[in-house]
Order: structure tokens, then sequence, then C-alpha cells
């Protein structure tokens, strides 16, 4: 009887580990103010810190995530028992995003790039940061840029509502038709300022500021202008 107990107690856990496994929009939506924290301090792109720690931790669910509180995949000692890793560990999540910025810093190769590159260049950071040797994978940039379009996290850098790519700039004929098509929008149940910030391309921030909101809270039947 103990047994059977003990296994339904184990399924019932792995079973709500799964249910809780956070999408990569629930990660966006819990460390972006974080990312734009740093970027404000670093003047690196926030849009460049969530992307690689989307793409190192598997958006908060990899091993060294759920162990180590590690989000960008730097190796170190670690004093974590449950696992054997070569990651390094941190108290919290914050720390290593903090801890990826001081990472950045320190490096000779990765130096340069915050005197060459603005914190709106998410392209060149992200080819900048891997020919520094961050990754090894030569598609690393690649995927660090197509996970920050395919996101929109771009809209998190505070880019200057006049400001233009150097190259290859993004297309704006379909994102005027969505973003035009409505001033104003109803919410619904079930809606939170990230949501909509992501249907409409902007952001969280953006919409606050509009609307004059001291907190992200919202409710149905709320109007708010866009």
């Amino acid at each position: 009887m103990i047994k059977t107990a003990l296994v339904i107690s184990l399924l019932f856990t792995c079973f709500s580990f799964s249910v809780k496994a956070q999408t990569t929009d629930e990660y966006i939506e819990t460390y972006a103010e974080q990312a734009q924290a740093l970027m404000r301090e670093y003047k690196i792109p926030a849009s460049v810190i969530l992307a690689v720690a989307i793409h190192e931790s598997a958006a908060g669910t990899s091993k060294i995530a759920r162990y180590l509180n590690n989000h960008f995949g730097i190796k170190g000692t670690n004093s974590n028992t449950e696992i054997r890793s070569a990651y390094k560990d941190y108290p919290t999540v914050n720390e290593s995003y903090e801890h990826f910025l001081d990472f950045l810093k320190s490096r000779t190769s990765f130096k340069q790039l915050f005197d060459k590159y603005n914190q709106y260049d998410y392209k060149n950071w992200a080819r900048g940061i891997q020919r520094g040797g961050y990754a090894r994978s030569r598609s690393w940039a690649s995927q660090i840029i197509g996970i920050i379009k395919k996101n929109n996290l771009y809209e998190y850098d505070e880019r200057p509502e006049d400001y233009i790519e150097a190259a290859t700039p993004e297309p704006v004929s379909h994102k005027s038709k969505s973003t035009t098509s409505s001033k104003t929008y109803m919410v619904k149940r079930g809606d939170s300022l990230y949501s909509i910030a992501k249907a409409r391309r902007t952001t969280p921030t953006a919409i606050m500021k509009k609307n004059g909101l001291k907190s992200a809270a919202i409710k149905p039947g709320q109007k708010l202008k866009l």
C-alpha cells in the first residue's frame, strides 16, 4: 500500500512539473524587466540578453536552468548535489543574468562590443558575441537573431520611434496594418498586458505610458489606447 502511494505521488509530481513547464512567452514575460534593467546599465540590447537566455536554457526548462539557475550556459564550479555538471550554479536566476553581463565585460574578446555597438543593434551584437567565442556553433548568431525576430524581442530595446536599422531593416508593411487597424482595445477575459502588447507589436511599458497605468494589472471591459 505504501509503495503504491509512493508511485502515485511520484507520478503526480512529474505530471505537475509538465503542466507548469513554462512557454517561451511566459519566460519572456517573467524576465523582460530584468533584461531591460541590464540593458539600461550596460547598453546591450535587452533582446539579445533574452534571446541568449531562451536559447541556452530552453526558456528556463533545461536541467542546468532548473537545478543550477544557470540560464546562459556559463561553465564553472558548483556545489549542487542533485546533478553532476560542469556548469556554474547561482543562488538566483537574476544573478545568472547579472553574471552574463559581467562575463562579457570582463573578456577582451567581448569588451570591444560595448564601445562598437549600441543597445538597438541586436544583429551585430549577436554576431559579435559569436565571433568572440561564446559558442562553437557557426549558426549560433543566426539562431539568436531568429529567436529575436520570431518573438519580436527588439520591441524591448527601447528604440527611438524614428530608428531605422542600418542593414536589412525589419519589414514594416505587414506591421502597419496590424498596428493601425485599431487604436483602442477592449480587454477580454484571459488577456494580460504582455499578450496584448505582443499581438500589437509593442511593449507592456509603452501601453502603460499611453494609458497612465501605474501597474500591469488590467481587467475585462477596460479600454486601452494602443
